[in-house]
């Protein structure tokens, strides 16, 4: 196994993709068949750096089923890692020139790598093709039907909704998606059948390098501004998405969402919109609410074709449901077979996943880390669960995020009792930007809109508060893209010593989580 694990946004560039053909070696074929659908993994020699990350894993196990040797590093050991192993790869943990074996004929790298890993460094000294994340996935939907699933938020349910309604039809498809979906048995899958469904990430253009024959747009909305320059250029980025699906290829969009629409304006391959209020293509027409699940029934261009109560609840759910049901009806499955299947989906990891009820307390985990991905949660959180008091452990993610989206983020959480923020969580921001915001900003913005919002910075602390004060009929719910789920951990173990012990912090001590 080897160096950096792969982020949850693997990203792209490096390698000339449309290269002159030749087959005079392994390595010039590699070359030649980056050009696309010639792109042939069979007898190839993959080295991955940062094997680590759920897509590259993902990646690696369609290699080694079209027929690549491929071997692997990451800078840490994981279960999944030993999984990878047995299944034929050959994985070094540590980062170290000898790790690229000889012969190689490409190496591939998670955005987390920098050009001066010892490996990448090996690679360049020998000549060796390098490719990132995302270019190797645009390569592999070239062999099949590609459908990549865009936007700023709800990519990784929308996904896991298609891989799962497809597999469930019988139809066996391979799917990479940026979080864990128990019901698949995991973030990828590598099957038989014609369709590769992968979650699109727009951080650093990364999905400009995808192939698809059909694509989703859930959303475009102001983020990764630690990237893009404003909202124009996302919408532009995204406008570049849509026009690499060609004529006879599909684009379903929200129809919405003005920005989404604003992104598919020119696009060459049919567009399909979707949404609830307006006589879009694929409309979703609510018949029942009940504790934040929705009944709705579907009407494709004014014709009923389904009624659909989708087994994850929220509104924001049945847009995405609606999205899957238009895909998963191009790919030829029917309406009754999409309807039951999504009525099974029990959702991804980490999206508002019930980790625990202890003393009538409900411990629940969520990933979400903007804006309007913490409001749709809260209210959903409010509906499903009706808590006597909502408790918010909310973890910042990126300094530039929280700077740049302070104020939507003070009115995010109007639907919580209590809102606690330990330190922003660092990652992918340089020391400069670190020094210009901290978690304490975004504390005195909910205090002035008359909120109990509560700086703590270590997550014991944080765990034994919620304990003393959280009763039953309460909800507690951690939310981030970093660590925090480790304070739902706390919090469990903490309600469960508690009953027994009276005091669960004392053997735990006050370790710093974060």
């Amino acid at each position: 196994m080897s160096q950096v694990a792969g982020a949850g946004c693997e990203a792209a560039s490096g390698l000339d993709l449309d290269g002159p053909l030749s087959i005079a070696t392994n390595q010039d074929r590699c070359a030649a068949q980056s050009a696309g659908s010639d792109f042939n993994p069979a007898g190839l020699r993959v080295h991955m750096i940062g094997i680590g990350g759920c897509g590259m894993r993902g990646a690696a196990r369609v290699l080694m089923r079209e027929g690549a040797r491929v071997s692997g590093s990451d800078r840490k050991e994981s279960g999944a890692l030993v999984l990878l192993s047995a299944q034929g790869a050959d994985i070094r943990i540590g980062s170290k020139p000898g790790h690229v074996p000889d012969p190689c004929d490409l190496v591939v790298h998670s955005a987390a790598v920098k050009e001066s890993d010892p490996e990448m460094v090996e690679a360049a000294h020998r000549g060796i093709k390098v490719v990132k994340y995302s270019q190797l996935l645009g390569l592999l939907m070239s062999r099949k039907l590609g459908i990549a699933v865009g936007g700023t938020h709800g990519k990784s349910t929308t996904t896991a909704m298609i891989a799962y309604v497809l597999r469930e039809a019988g139809l066996d498809p391979s799917f990479v998606i940026g979080a864990g979906v128990e019901q698949l048995g995991g973030g990828s899958g590598v099957g038989d059948g014609e369709q590769f469904v992968v979650e699109a990430c727009e951080y650093d253009r990364s999905f400009h390098n995808l192939r698809p024959r059909c694509a989703i747009l859930l959303n475009v909305d102001e983020d990764h501004l630690d990237y893009y320059r404003d909202i124009k250029e996302i919408i532009s980025s995204f406008r570049d998405f849509a026009a690499l699906v060609p004529a006879d290829g599909l684009l379903v969009v929200n129809g919405e969402d003005r920005n989404t629409m604003e992104a598919v304006a020119g696009a060459k391959a049919t567009v399909e919109t979707f949404g609830c209020q307006n006589l879009f293509d694929w409309r979703g027409e609510v018949v029942e609410v009940r504790n934040g699940s929705y009944r709705f029934r579907v009407l494709r261009k004014g014709q009923a074709i389904a009624e659909i109560t989708p087994g994850i609840p929220g509104r924001h759910n049945v847009m995405n449901a609606l999205a899957a049901t238009a895909v998963c009806f191009y790919c030829g499955v029917r309406p009754d077979v999409i309807a039951r299947a999504l009525a099974r989906f029990r959702g991804a990891h980490r999206r508002m996943t019930p980790r625990g009820s202890i003393g009538g307390v409900t411990v629940l985990d969520d990933y979400a880390h903007h804006p309007r991905e913490i409001q749709a949660t809260l209210k959903t959180v409010r509906e499903y669960y009706n808590p006597r008091k909502l408790y918010v452990v909310f973890q910042p993610h990126q300094h530039s995020r929280t700077r740049f989206l302070l104020n939507d983020f003070a009115s995010s959480f109007g639907s919580a009792d209590v809102v606690i923020v330990p330190d922003i969580y660092f990652v992918r921001d340089s020391e400069s930007e670190r020094e210009l915001i901290d978690s304490r900003a975004l504390v005195d913005l909910l205090r002035l809109r008359a909120g109990d919002a509560r700086y703590e910075p270590n997550f014991d602390s944080i765990a034994r508060m919620v304990c003393e004060e959280a009763g039953p009929g309460d909800v507690v719910i951690t939310m981030g893209a970093g660590n925090v789920w480790q304070v739902a951990d706390s919090v469990l173990a903490g309600l469960a010593g508690e009953q027994k012990n009276g005091d669960p912090f004392v053997a735990m001590g006050d370790r710093a989580d974060h």
